[in-house]
């Protein structure tokens, strides 16, 4: 019997667009409120605006920097607060900078660690007590750069392996307190990341996979029965162009 989702509570980071923005959008329409935070508090309540028209869940906005550990608790603290609890968290606040080791800057370097890695570090530590009063869900959002290295991706590959990595220590960590633990490997996603513009060359962007398809998938692992774990699932564009 797969699980009923309406009047569940998530906790999306990075949430205001892209991937997050996508999942958000999947779990409302399934009857889920959404916590979805932003480094710019304008950004994300813009967003939990756009996302609660039409909608009979509801969003909020929450500033906070997953860089920052304080910020994270309080996030989780307001979520808390506004929905009186706390079923699921996407870890999907991310970056990328790429170029040769001689290249990338120290500040680069730190930036895409402490963001992606140290950021879903930080988002564990300050849910994991409110998902294990809920019997709750955590998915990280990695990618296929955390088993597929490349050239100019040190630090991008360094921060993406470890976050698979992560995710799976998480999973065994957790999973005898009633706690799923997932993390999800995309490929080529169409979304504005790294400075990607999908809303001028639609046509070129159409074989990638699409936020909505994550969020389904998302929708699809909160759905099952609590009995099996996809713990790390990796998902590519199903006919990419030919090189």
């Amino acid at each position: 019997m797969s699980t009923k989702l309406n009047n569940k509570v998530a906790l999306i980071t990075g949430g205001s667009k892209g991937i997050g923005y996508g999942v958000a959008e999947a779990l409302l329409a399934e009857g889920v409120n959404v916590a979805v935070t932003s480094r710019s508090l304008q950004a994300a309540e813009d967003a939990a605006e756009k996302l609660s028209k039409n909608k009979t869940a509801k969003a909020i906005g929450v500033k906070a920097d997953v860089r920052n550990l304080i910020d994270q608790e309080e996030a989780v603290r307001k979520t808390v607060k506004e929905f009186g609890q706390l079923d699921y968290v996407i870890a999907n606040a991310g970056l990328g900078h790429f170029g040769k080791i001689t290249e990338l800057t120290d500040q680069q370097w730190r930036e895409t660690i402490d963001t992606n890695l140290t950021g879903v570090f930080y988002t564990a530590k300050s849910t994991v007590e409110e998902l294990k009063k809920s019997k709750g869900y955590f998915i990280s959002i990695s990618s296929l750069a955390g088993t597929n290295f490349f050239e100019g991706g040190a630090a991008y590959n360094a921060s993406k392996f470890g976050l698979t990595g992560f995710t799976q220590a998480l999973m065994l960590d957790l999973r005898q307190d009633g706690v799923s633990v997932s993390t999800i490997m995309p490929g080529s996603v169409s979304t504005h990341f790294n400075g990607n513009n999908p809303d001028e060359k639609q046509e070129d962007e159409a074989w990638k996979i699409q936020k909505e398809d994550l969020g389904e998938l998302v929708v699809d692992l909160f759905k099952m029965n609590k009995r099996s774990l996809p713990s790390k699932i990796e998902i590519r564009p199903a006919q990419p162009p030919k090189k």
